[in-house]
């Protein structure tokens, strides 16, 4: 199978891009198994909960992120492409079955490379728009998305 292309354009997507002291497998088995998304995937105090991955392209990726007031986001999104180990790309402009979803906000990339003991690990958002690009650089994309690649981690490394 032949990777989906990834050309990045700055003016609509947002890239967090780091070396991370844990091998290739372990990053996968975090983003994939249900039970540890649900102790990384969102900056505490928040929480992530009802994690349901069905991990094949037309597959449902569903989860609530809960906040310390008791608020709850949840995000129900659909899988493109899932290369074990390497690669793994998702929207939420598509519902489980490759159904339209009639609200698109990103399409999600997660890159693998393994680079020594560790991982060269790329968290790739894109968006349809400019301003929806910025409004998601200024809700905190770099500083959210880098905790949570911190949280990864902390739990892999002592899983």
């Amino acid at each position: 199978m032949t990777p989906i292309a990834i050309d990045l354009d700055p003016r609509l997507d947002l890239v967090l891009e780091r070396f991370v002291d844990v091998p290739p497998e372990l990053v996968w088995r975090a983003w994939t198994t249900p039970a540890l998304l649900e102790q990384w995937f969102c900056p505490k105090p928040w929480t992530t909960t009802d994690c349901e991955v069905d991990l094949r392209p037309g597959g449902a990726f569903r989860c609530v992120r809960r906040g310390p007031d008791g608020e709850a986001h949840p995000q129900d999104a659909c899988y493109l492409e899932v290369i074990p180990n390497r690669r793994l790309v998702w929207t939420d402009a598509l519902r489980p079955g490759f159904r339209p979803s009639g609200s698109p906000f990103i399409t999600g990339i997660l890159l693998l490379e393994p680079e020594g003991t560790g991982t060269r690990y790329r968290a790739i958002a894109r968006h349809s728009d400019e301003a929806l690009c910025t409004q998601h650089a200024d809700m905190g994309f770099y500083d959210g998305w880098g905790t949570v690649a911190d949280q990864l981690v902390a739990l892999m490394k002592h899983d």
